[in-house]
């Protein structure tokens, strides 16, 4: 009887092993969407949603309550950035265009960047994700990179320019599944 509970409970394990992913996942996954929320400037205060890169850069595991959103200089961020000291430590808000998405990631991870969001350029995109995709150049990023739609991004960095901020205040990620529906600051423009 022992060695039938025993020879089960090894079958019990094999079968655990070869289930489970070879290392634990942790964090947002590929198709998977992460909301975060601005905090300030005031009138642009909803709740605004992202995807992760298909194929490279880190996993959002960290919650971060009050960090800054900054606009890169230049917003393409294909090279050198005008205010890379400002990005250290921070999240950094890109445009898409110019160079590759990885490429992008790899600029704000260079200037000490936590994590980068990559808006579309495409101001009038207001549903569309695009599947942010690795270069095929050999190099990698250990930030996470996220996509942001168009207009979300363009509304943004208007807001900010009007009330001459150099960033925004957010809360990343915020788990929306917990907030009433009745509740939840979507952008008036944006479909859920």
């Amino acid at each position: 009887m022992q060695g039938g509970v025993f020879r089960s409970c090894q079958l019990f394990l094999i079968l655990v092993l070869l289930l489970c992913p070879s290392r634990p996942v942790w964090g947002l996954q590929y198709k998977q969407y992460l909301h975060f929320q601005v905090l300030s400037p005031g009138d642009i205060q909803y709740i605004f949603t992202t995807t992760p890169a298909k194929d490279f850069g880190g996993i959002f595991n960290q919650r971060y309550d009050q960090i800054h959103l900054v606009p890169a200089d230049p917003l393409e961020a294909c090279g050198e950035l005008n205010n890379g000291a400002f990005i250290q430590g921070e999240i950094a808000l890109v445009e898409r265009g110019g160079c590759s998405f990885l490429s992008k990631t790899r600029v704000i991870q260079e200037h000490g960047g936590l994590a980068v969001i990559i808006a579309d350029n495409a101001a009038d995109n207001d549903s569309r994700y695009v599947d942010m995709i690795n270069d095929n150049s050999g190099r990698t990023a250990d930030i996470p990179a996220l996509f942001l739609l168009g207009r979300d991004g363009y509304m943004i960095q208007r807001s900010l320019e009007q009330h001459g901020l150099p960033w925004a205040i957010i809360s990343i990620p915020v788990n929306i599944s917990s907030i009433p529906t009745f509740e939840l600051k979507q952008p008036p423009w944006t479909y859920w």
